[in-house]
Protein backbone atom coordinates (compact mmCIF):
# COMPACT_ATOMS: atom_id res chain seq x y z
CA UNK A 1 0.00 0.00 0.00
CA UNK A 2 1.56 3.25 -1.16
CA UNK A 3 -0.98 5.76 0.14
CA UNK A 4 -2.27 5.10 3.69
CA UNK A 5 -4.28 8.36 3.79
CA UNK A 6 -6.26 7.44 0.67
CA UNK A 7 -6.76 3.92 2.03
CA UNK A 8 -8.18 5.26 5.31
CA UNK A 9 -10.47 7.77 3.60
CA UNK A 10 -11.79 5.19 1.14
CA UNK A 11 -12.40 2.65 3.90
CA UNK A 12 -14.47 5.26 5.77
CA UNK A 13 -16.37 6.25 2.60
CA UNK A 14 -17.05 2.60 1.68
CA UNK A 15 -18.19 1.88 5.24
CA UNK A 16 -20.77 4.65 4.93
CA UNK A 17 -21.91 3.47 1.48
CA UNK A 18 -22.71 -0.06 2.71
CA UNK A 19 -24.19 1.09 6.04
CA UNK A 20 -21.56 -0.28 8.42
CA UNK A 21 -21.47 0.77 12.07
CA UNK A 22 -17.68 0.86 12.40
CA UNK A 23 -14.53 0.57 10.29
CA UNK A 24 -11.03 -0.65 11.25
CA UNK A 25 -8.00 1.32 9.97
CA UNK A 26 -4.28 0.69 10.24
CA UNK A 27 -2.60 2.89 12.86
CA UNK A 28 -0.23 5.73 12.08
CA UNK A 29 0.06 9.15 13.71
CA UNK A 30 -1.09 10.87 10.52
CA UNK A 31 -4.20 8.66 10.23
CA UNK A 32 -4.91 9.12 13.95
CA UNK A 33 -4.78 12.93 13.61
CA UNK A 34 -6.88 12.74 10.43
CA UNK A 35 -9.73 10.76 12.03
CA UNK A 36 -9.61 12.96 15.15
CA UNK A 37 -10.04 16.00 12.88
CA UNK A 38 -12.98 14.31 11.09
CA UNK A 39 -14.53 13.50 14.48
CA UNK A 40 -14.12 17.10 15.66
CA UNK A 41 -15.81 18.34 12.46
CA UNK A 42 -18.78 16.00 13.00
CA UNK A 43 -18.19 13.41 10.28
CA UNK A 44 -17.40 10.54 12.69
CA UNK A 45 -19.09 9.50 15.92
CA UNK A 46 -16.25 7.90 17.90
CA UNK A 47 -12.56 7.09 17.41
CA UNK A 48 -10.69 4.49 19.48
CA UNK A 49 -7.14 3.17 19.31
CA UNK A 50 -6.35 -0.46 20.08
CA UNK A 51 -2.80 -1.78 19.60
CA UNK A 52 -1.97 -1.25 15.89
CA UNK A 53 -5.51 -0.40 14.77
CA UNK A 54 -7.91 2.52 14.86
CA UNK A 55 -11.59 1.67 15.32
CA UNK A 56 -13.83 4.36 13.83
CA UNK A 57 -17.56 4.47 14.64
CA UNK A 58 -19.47 6.03 11.76
CA UNK A 59 -22.10 8.71 12.32
CA UNK A 60 -25.59 8.64 10.80
CA UNK A 61 -28.38 11.22 11.04
CA UNK A 62 -31.61 9.20 10.80
CA UNK A 63 -29.96 6.66 8.46
CA UNK A 64 -28.33 9.36 6.33
CA UNK A 65 -24.51 9.22 6.37
CA UNK A 66 -22.76 12.28 7.84
CA UNK A 67 -20.08 11.99 5.14
CA UNK A 68 -21.21 12.07 1.51
CA UNK A 69 -17.97 11.96 -0.46
CA UNK A 70 -14.19 12.29 -0.21
CA UNK A 71 -11.72 13.42 -2.84
CA UNK A 72 -7.99 12.86 -2.39
CA UNK A 73 -6.10 15.89 -3.74
CA UNK A 74 -2.40 15.49 -2.96
CA UNK A 75 -1.00 12.05 -3.79
CA UNK A 76 2.46 10.54 -3.25
CA UNK A 77 3.10 10.85 -6.99
CA UNK A 78 1.86 14.46 -7.21
CA UNK A 79 2.00 16.68 -4.14
CA UNK A 80 -0.30 19.72 -4.10
CA UNK A 81 0.75 22.68 -1.94
CA UNK A 82 -1.27 25.89 -1.56
CA UNK A 83 -0.61 29.20 0.12
CA UNK A 84 -3.12 30.64 2.56
CA UNK A 85 -4.73 32.79 -0.18
CA UNK A 86 -5.15 29.82 -2.54
CA UNK A 87 -6.72 27.29 -0.14
CA UNK A 88 -9.79 25.61 -1.68
CA UNK A 89 -13.37 26.18 -0.52
CA UNK A 90 -15.45 22.99 -0.55
CA UNK A 91 -19.09 23.42 -1.64
CA UNK A 92 -19.01 27.12 -0.66
CA UNK A 93 -18.04 26.27 2.92
CA UNK A 94 -20.38 23.29 3.46
CA UNK A 95 -17.51 20.78 3.29
CA UNK A 96 -13.93 20.93 4.54
CA UNK A 97 -10.50 20.74 3.00
CA UNK A 98 -7.93 18.93 5.14
CA UNK A 99 -4.59 20.75 5.06
CA UNK A 100 -1.28 19.44 6.40
CA UNK A 101 0.50 22.53 7.77
CA UNK A 102 3.55 23.16 9.96
CA UNK A 103 1.03 23.61 12.81
CA UNK A 104 -0.50 20.15 12.25
CA UNK A 105 -3.56 18.95 10.35
CA UNK A 106 -6.08 21.76 10.00
CA UNK A 107 -9.29 22.45 8.11
CA UNK A 108 -9.29 25.17 5.48
CA UNK A 109 -11.12 27.53 7.88
CA UNK A 110 -8.59 26.98 10.70
CA UNK A 111 -5.69 27.45 8.28
CA UNK A 112 -7.19 30.78 7.14
CA UNK A 113 -7.50 31.93 10.78
CA UNK A 114 -3.91 30.92 11.58
CA UNK A 115 -2.69 32.31 8.23
CA UNK A 116 -0.81 29.18 7.17
CA UNK A 117 -0.78 27.18 3.95
CA UNK A 118 0.37 23.64 3.31
CA UNK A 119 -0.33 20.39 1.53
CA UNK A 120 -3.99 19.87 0.57
CA UNK A 121 -4.59 16.24 1.58
CA UNK A 122 -8.30 15.80 0.84
CA UNK A 123 -11.69 17.43 0.32
CA UNK A 124 -14.56 16.10 2.45
CA UNK A 125 -18.28 16.84 2.19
Amino acid sequence: MNDPVADALIRIKNGYSVGKVSVVLKFSNLIWNLVRLLQKEGYLSEVKQSKREIIVTLKYNSRIPALTDVKRVSKPSLRVYKGVKDLPKVLSGLGIAIISTPKGLLTDKEAHKKKVGGEVLALVW
